[in-house]
């Protein structure tokens, strides 16, 4: 997950939103520009240019028909949706947490060796004030939870940055504060944080944690467990 600036400005997310609304998030809907155009209250011109600038930030996919076109809202899309109803909610709500669920899984051993580098253990040392255990939690996410995910970029994360050293370049990670809590009532644990590297082989039905001590450890999990990740700011 990036944190990076959204490719596209306020008035193609307006635009995105019009096309939502007409069924376009659920599949492909017939769009003309001169009726987007009315809308919007802008030209044919722009109107166009908003649907091209979409598609070329991959928000939209979009299939020109002799009428018009048939357009339909990417996951991409989808998810900057996500992002402007979460900011919405916090301007009228306050300050909100995401609770993401899901079950234990065991992942591919990438976490042990990223978490134990030099470069990020001083700086997770430095800005989330203690020394991680080297190697994350993994978790699944259900289904609505990987809707959801995409709500946690309207909170604020602990920037990691990025660093090399003599042999390769590190890319940055953010992290963000959780509460770890147990279904099945065998523990709490407050001092943890999700941790998503701005890049990643993990998708989006993936979250990892990590924390001072070995949570399989501390929460007596296994793989299938199932948990609830209360993520703030």
């Amino acid at each position: 997950m990036s944190r990076a600036a959204g490719r596209v400005g306020y008035d193609e997310l307006a635009t995105l939103k019009l096309v939502a609304l007409d069924g376009a998030l659920d599949g492909r809907t017939a769009v003309t520009c001169a009726a987007l155009a009315d809308r919007l209250d802008a030209s044919t011109q722009t109107a166009s240019r908003r649907l091209q600038r979409l598609e070329n930030a991959e928000y939209l996919e979009r299939e020109m028909t002799g009428d018009g076109q048939l357009v339909a809202v990417t996951d991409s899309g989808r998810r900057a949706l996500q992002r402007e109803y979460a900011d919405y909610r916090r301007l009228f709500e306050g300050a909100a947490g995401v609770e993401l669920s899901g079950t234990v899984t065991s992942g591919m051993g990438e976490g042990r060796h990223y978490i134990s580098l030099s470069g990020y253990m001083r700086q997770f040392r430095e800005r989330l004030g203690y020394e991680p255990f080297e190697g994350t939690l993994n978790v699944e996410l259900d289904d609505e939870s990987v809707r959801d995910r995409a709500r946690m970029d309207a909170l604020e994360p602990v920037d990691i940055d990025g660093w090399e050293d003599d042999e390769r370049t590190y890319g940055p990670a953010f992290c963000w504060p959780a509460t770890v809590e147990v279904e099945a009532d065998t523990g709490r644990h407050g001092t943890a944080h999700v941790i998503a590297p701005e890049r990643t082989h993990h998708g989006e039905d993936q979250l990892e944690l990590i924390a001072p001590d070995r949570l399989r450890d501390e929460l007596r999990l296994e793989d299938g467990d199932r948990l609830t990740v209360h993520v703030s700011e």
